[in-house]
């Protein structure tokens, strides 16, 4: 069944360019020109990833993609917020707010589809890996892509998880931010290393007490501590 990938965007030439490449790709594709349409679409068709516009009529992008990551059904889609807004406090509160990577207008469609798929790569069940990591009442389970916190689910976006995993799999050892990004984003010097901060952030108030095993190390990085 092909990956099901839902444009939002009020623009019809940015919505034709986005879907036509989508579809080249292999990709099924469904649009919404407003924040409603959007909603509903995505509580309904629950897709793989979601291209997010943050200029739209009545609902903006930002107050979209906050709605569904309130919502249980969609908390744990992937989104992609490609905008015209290219300020650096957009884009931080575009990730803050739990999209997981934000694309400036205009742009290449290419770079687009390689960002869609690295995404969708995370995001997808890792069926090789046969390994729990479990630290005191922390425990990741790679199979089943959940981490549990004294048996209590921890809800978090696919980055999030794989920023975890890769943290605990590295236990003891720094991490730098630029290592982060080359291997949980898998873009060598694309996106800003604030990127990495900023959901590491969101990825402690998630854990909550399970963050005293996130430390971090001044002028380099982040470190799993046991």
């Amino acid at each position: 069944m092909k990956q099901r990938i839902l444009v939002v965007d009020d623009e019809p030439e940015a919505v034709e360019l986005v879907e036509f490449n989508l579809r080249q790709a292999g990709y099924a594709v469904s649009t919404a020109a407003d924040g409603a349409e959007a909603l509903k679409k995505a509580r309904s068709q629950t897709p793989d990833l979601i291209v997010l516009d943050v200029m739209l009529p009545e609902m903006d992008g930002f107050e979209i993609c906050k709605t569904l990551r309130l919502d249980a059904a969609t908390a744990n889609v992937p989104i992609i917020m490609l905008t015209a807004k290219a300020a650096e406090i957009d884009r931080v509160l575009g990730l803050e707010l739990g999209a997981d990577d934000y694309l400036t207008k205009p742009f290449s469609p290419r770079e687009l589809l390689l960002r869609v798929k690295k995404i969708l790569a995370r995001s997808a069940p890792q069926e090789k890996a046969k390994e729990q990591l479990r630290f005191g009442d922390l425990m990741i389970d790679l199979p089943r892509h959940i981490a549990t916190w004294k048996n209590k689910p921890i809800e978090l976006t696919a980055t999030e998880f794989k920023l975890l995993t890769i943290l605990a799999q590295r236990a003891g050892r720094v991490q730098s931010r630029d290592q982060l990004l080359r291997d949980v984003w898998e873009y060598d010097s694309v996106i800003d290393t604030r990127t990495v901060d900023t959901h590491m952030r969101r990825l402690r108030e998630k854990i909550g007490a399970a963050a005293k095993h996130l430390d971090t190390v001044r002028g380099v990085g982040y470190r799993f501590v046991e």
